[in-house]
């Protein structure tokens, strides 16, 4: 198998500045957004830190044995989490700076590692049917699992931006690792909650399946939350798999 990806971020409709990165690389199979917080350029510097940890890990994974492909997603995390807390450091006044990650690779036996830390998301389409394969670390989605809230009252919430992971925070990051087959055909979305605060799975859902080149279904995401209200940065990252 082998992907095929595009990428694309907006800073939206309320913000001069864009927090989020993005990184495609299909030469080691991989694609990566973060969405940093923290105010200022921290937000931004935290997510960046990510992106570049992970090009950095994966170009050494390539030359290796290459055993198991769930060590370089873990790689990623921990390196990227020591090193921002580093930055914090040297630079106090970004203390409280972090990132939300979404991680995705292929690996040679066509398997399908996500990393996933915080409340940015990793979707598949499949056969026109959207389904988000991971699970929001946020304290919404915890009350909504109890049952305290509703998913209708979670949309508006005052608490729906306090996550309860992230990256750069503390001493030591958990982070989620899903595993599955490679299937000819799947589109994978990964994207900040720019987009899915602004749009539901089902309006998601609907955009993807108007377009079949990626670059337009990026678009139409980015123009979706645009249309929702744009209130934060949107960043998409579309994949592809194919046969090799």
């Amino acid at each position: 198998m082998k992907m095929n990806a595009f990428g694309k971020t907006d800073p939206g409709l309320k913000r001069t500045n864009n927090e989020d990165s993005f990184l495609i690389r299909e030469d080691l199979s991989l694609c990566v957004v973060a969405d940093g917080m923290g105010g200022a350029a921290a937000g931004e510097i935290a997510s960046r830190i990510f992106v570049d940890t992970a090009a950095i890990v994966y170009e050494e994974w390539m030359q290796g044995d290459k055993e198991d492909p769930a060590l370089p997603v873990q790689k990623t995390y921990i390196t990227a989490n020591s090193s921002i807390l580093e930055h914090i450091n040297q630079f106090p006044e970004h203390k409280g700076m972090g990132t939300t990650a979404e991680l995705l690779s292929l690996s040679d036996d066509d398997l399908i590692i996500i990393g996933h830390v915080g409340d940015s998301r990793t979707y598949r389409l499949r056969g026109g049917m959207l389904k988000q394969v991971t699970r929001d670390h946020s304290l919404i989605q915890e009350q909504i699992e109890k049952g305290i809230i509703s998913i209708e009252e979670a949309k508006n919430h005052r608490m729906r931006h306090v996550i309860l992971r992230a990256v750069g925070v503390e001493d030591n990051v958990s982070l989620d690792i899903i595993k599955t087959k490679a299937v000819p055909g799947d589109v994978y979305l990964l994207c900040s909650d720019g987009l899915t605060d602004m749009a539901d799975d089902a309006a998601i859902e609907k955009c993807m399946n108007q377009y079949s080149a990626l670059e337009e279904m990026a678009s139409g995401l980015i123009d979706l939350a645009k249309a929702g209200g744009g209130k934060d940065n949107i960043t998409v990252v579309l994949t592809r798999i194919a046969e090799e």
